[in-house]
């Protein structure tokens, strides 16, 4: 059964020194929820709040209604998964799978029906007697995974799990962990600070800086509509292309503004004041050269061959470095030029203070 987590004001400092700063929360049973943000944002210290491992030091956490505060962390209902796998080397899969619950004192038929179980899930059946030091990292970190199945949890925590990890072993662990939550349809928080997972891994996205919260949402509703310019830079990859702009003078009905020294007409008035700096924002892959709306003539700074597509660095008429995303393998080269066109549907503005306006 799944469980819901509620989080009200929740305030983490060591010392006198916050880290976490009034966190409201609400997680919805069997919904997968992905912490993202940079280094030092507060997403791992909030988990090991809710984790239990970490005091709180001001605010409610519920799950199932239930303040949990005081409550210890083995009784919670949680398991977490580590960035480090935290296997026992002298054991065997299968007794590093069955140690909790043969500590908990659970009988010798459920433990190898729970373990055999949990193999099934992950496919590991045939690593069960081998030692920890004859696996991949990929088989270690289902290893890891199934200790936490195994305890048939009602909340799953993931710190990072997949950073050890080289890149092709991260998207299919990536597939695995998806999978894995359509299987068991538990609640599952995932912490990480690479946005491709949280974008195809999460029913929801909480977007963290600074230990406050810049945005919540599913992962398209945040590519599509960011709050602010940390959100609209931080999803989507390559990241959002910014330019200095400002309201345009001279124009009464504020629709005007001018960015890399082209004046844009928008289609509704500006909520900023005319010579007011702000951010004009469109992402790499909506600049498309043959678009209504231009910049003019970007120079080609550096081209990046992916096959399924090209990367293209460039400058802006004035100056300001910016990214195409091309369809496709193009036969372009540096020191070419490429119109810096686009849809102004698909492109954002943002006031002095990173609000999107």
């Amino acid at each position: 059964m799944a469980s819901s987590i509620t989080l009200e004001k929740i305030v983490k400092r060591f010392g006198a020194f916050p880290v976490v700063h009034g966190i409201d929360l609400k997680i919805e049973p069997g919904e997968f929820t992905v912490f993202v943000g940079p280094s030092g944002c507060g997403k791992s210290t909030l988990l090991r709040m809710i984790a239990g491992l970490e005091e709180i030091s001001e605010g409610d956490l519920r799950i199932d209604g239930e303040r949990v505060n005081e409550t210890a962390a083995s009784k919670r209902g949680i398991a977490m998964v580590f960035q480090s796998y935290a296997l026992y080397p002298h054991m065997s899969v299968y007794k590093n799978l069955a140690f909790g619950l043969e500590t908990a004192g659970y009988k010798k038929p459920e433990v190898q029906e729970r373990v055999q179980k949990a193999a099934d899930i992950l496919q590991i059946g045939p690593l069960l007697q081998r030692k920890p030091k004859a696996l991949s990292g990929g088989q270690r970190q289902r290893v890891a995974i199934g200790r936490a199945i195994v305890r048939e949890p009602k909340i799953f925590l993931f710190d990072e799990p997949l950073s050890n990890l080289d890149a092709e072993l991260r998207v299919q662990m990536r597939v695995e962990i998806a999978k894995l939550h359509q299987t068991l349809g538990s609640t599952m928080i995932y912490v990480t600070h690479d946005q491709v997972e949280a974008m195809t891994m999460a029913d929801k996205i909480v977007v963290l800086r600074d230990g406050r919260i810049m945005q919540v949402g599913r992962p398209l509703d945040l590519y599509n509509n960011p709050a602010n310019q940390f959100v609209a830079g931080f999803i989507g990859s390559p990241k959002m292309n910014f330019l200095s702009a400002k309201v345009a003078s001279g124009d009464s009905s504020n629709r005007t503004i001018e960015v890399a020294g082209r004046r844009i007409v928008l289609e509704k008035p500006v909520a900023a004041a005319q010579g007011e700096p702000l951010t004009f924002g469109v992402r790499p892959e909506h600049v498309n050269p043959q678009a209504p709306a231009s910049l003019g003539e970007a120079s080609i700074q550096l081209v990046e061959h992916l096959g399924g597509s090209t990367v293209v660095y460039t400058a802006t008429p004035d100056g300001q470095a910016a990214t195409v995303l091309l369809d496709g393998q193009r036969q372009i080269r540096i020191g070419e030029t490429i119109p810096f066109a686009f849809d102004l549907s698909q492109t954002h503005l943002f006031g002095a203070d990173g609000r999107r306006i």
